[in-house]
């Protein structure tokens, strides 16, 4: 078992996160109670980055996750997620990030411009069907790992509504709570998200861990 490897996460509860986004750590944080959450830069490596280049969600947190664990050898913890509209066959997908940018992602949009380019795309559509979704993966060692994917379906709006949240959450709307999720309270959003619903999944089986099974 290398540096400590699974022993130590049943021991410290830590999970070290493969990102750099201080928005997932908020919410996550939240989401997996009973757990340290740990940045890479705490372990002494603050560049830590990975390409993100698989074809879905699972390819980029699986090879998030890895990475990390490869780097530290300790519980590593990486998640993928998007926003995919049924009527543009699933994008903008695991491109959600650098969706609309004009240089092919090296330069990303602010949320309000991707929000902007994506409406424009869906102009005059009937389909508004869309979906977050989150996959969550969970790396204890070499051979051991844990995959959570969930969404959050909604209708895509024809022009932005609500000031919480970030990214695409504006122009989500949720039929069955009559809300944007940008006008989701933190309760609501981590009940019902497709980081949220990944995370309680996650949080089962890491109970499961600590108590030996």
């Amino acid at each position: 078992m290398r540096k400590g490897g699974e022993a130590c996460y049943r021991r410290a509860m830590e999970l070290f996160v493969a990102t750099a986004n201080a928005h997932k750590l908020v919410e996550l944080a939240p989401a997996l109670p009973g757990q340290v959450l740990r940045t890479p830069a705490e372990a002494g490596h603050p560049g830590f980055e990975v390409e993100e280049d698989g074809e879905d969600f699972l390819a980029n947190a699986l090879k998030k996750a890895r990475a990390l664990y490869s780097l530290l050898g300790r519980p590593s913890i990486a998640d993928d997620s998007g926003l995919v509209v049924r009527a543009l066959g699933g994008e903008p997908g695991v491109r959600s990030a650098r969706y609309g940018s004009p240089d092919g992602g090296a330069t990303k949009l602010g949320a309000a411009e991707r929000n902007a380019y994506l409406l424009e795309r869906m102009r005059g559509r009937a389909d508004r069907a869309c979906a977050f979704v989150c996959c969550l993966v969970l790396v204890l060692s070499e051979d051991r790992l844990f995959v959570v994917q969930e969404t959050c379906p909604g209708l895509l709006l024809e022009a932005p509504r609500g000031s919480g949240g970030f990214g695409y959450d504006p122009v989500v709307f949720l039929p069955e709570l009559g809300k944007t999720v940008a006008e989701l309270s933190t309760e609501e959003k981590n009940r019902v998200s497709h980081r949220g619903r990944a995370c309680a999944r996650m949080a089962g089986l890491l109970a499961g861990l600590s108590a030996g099974a």
